[in-house]
């Protein structure tokens, strides 16, 4: 190969990051971009370096290697080998390689010794094949934007929902928009408490917008994403004009907290044709009942197009319902969602 190839190391031991990224160091053709330490962090290295290997610890706090290969795209995502104390026959190992692992190497029980060194020659070999069997891969076309449709009304705030996948597709769509983003962003994603505001953090540090997890009772200015906390819904309000958003622990209405039809259901509520809602990656149908009210309000609503969404469930059914103003890839979705509010 001409090309090096280029390995993104994820681990939450700083031993076995520092071991590992030696090891493939040392390898002609083989390049460490960049190390993660959980998988949070691993989706936002993977959305800034698109590595052709991911070599990935499976048990990691906040977001495990399994959530990692649950939120990666269908199409175009780098090839994954799994590094485990679980060998491939065990339950964690087979449910890695059913998540689209292309390989499994097995650490030794005892990570804070030099015996970690001895994965150097399999793990090499694996990276490289992987590798190999990745830059192989025909080259899927993208599908083009549908072109956006200029709203009759001055779009005043974006919603976005998201499920499965949505902490890396929040991150490429976040990233993509300009600083001088015209409207507020508020966004619902099913997360568990407690992880809400690391996400959060990370997108805003490779962001030009303001990212944040929601305070209670907060106005909302332009440029600025507000992240739902984790296992709390969220609404908007209009209050002498401006808006707001406001946190509360209830009703216990939904499966989800939070909620994207509430969260949606109470943009239209409040400012009407002046919301533009996204559905994103996700499953079930949470946002579909927010999309109608939206779309009964006069508003718009975009969707995720099917290629690019780890689970194509949310999506599909706002665009089946006849409620989908437009639809994008999640790489094509911000330059769509700027051509709106426009």
């Amino acid at each position: 190969m001409d090309e090096p190839i280029r390995v993104l190391v994820v681990d939450d031991s700083a031993f076995a990051r520092k071991v590992l990224r030696e090891v493939l160091n040392k390898q002609p053709g083989l390049r460490v971009v960049d190390i993660a330490r959980d998988g949070l962090d691993a989706l936002e290295k993977i959305a800034e370096h698109n590595p052709d290997v991911v070599v990935l610890d499976l048990v990691m706090p906040n977001l495990d290697g399994i959530g990692v290969l649950q939120a990666l795209p269908k199409v175009g995502a780098p090839a994954v080998v799994a590094v485990s104390f679980s060998d491939a026959q065990s339950e964690l190992g087979q449910k890695a390689l059913e998540c689209g692992a292309v390989d499994l190497v097995r650490k030794p029980t005892s990570l804070a010794t030099d015996r970690l060194y001895e994965l150097s020659n399999e793990l090499v070999g694996r990276v490289v094949a992987a590798a190999e069997k990745r830059r192989s891969r025909a080259p899927v076309p993208k599908k083009s934007a549908a072109p956006a449709v200029r709203p009759s009304h001055r779009v005043s705030l974006v919603v976005v929902g998201a499920s499965t996948g949505g902490p890396q597709a929040l991150t490429r769509l976040f990233t993509s928009l300009p600083r001088d983003f015209p409207v507020p962003v508020v966004a619902a994603l099913h997360i568990p408490p407690g992880y809400t505001d690391a996400l959060a953090r990370r997108i805003d540090e490779s962001s030009a917008l303001s990212v944040k997890e929601a305070a209670d009772d907060q106005e909302l200015e332009p440029g600025q994403v507000i992240l739902a906390r984790g296992g709390t819904h969220i609404r908007v309000e209009r209050r002498a004009g401006r808006p707001y958003a406001r946190r509360e622990g209830g009703p216990v209405e939904a499966l989800h907290r939070p909620s994207v039809d509430l969260l949606f259901r109470s943009a239209a509520e409040e400012f009407g044709a002046g919301v533009l809602g996204v559905v994103l990656t996700g499953m079930g149908n949470d946002g579909l009942a927010g999309a109608r009210a939206i779309h009964e309000a006069g508003g718009r609503v975009l969707v995720e197009a099917e290629s690019s969404c780890v689970v194509y469930g949310m999506p599909r059914s706002v665009r089946d319902a006849g409620l989908a103003a437009g639809e994008a890839t999640i790489d094509e979705m911000g330059e769509l969602l700027v051509r709106h509010v426009a």
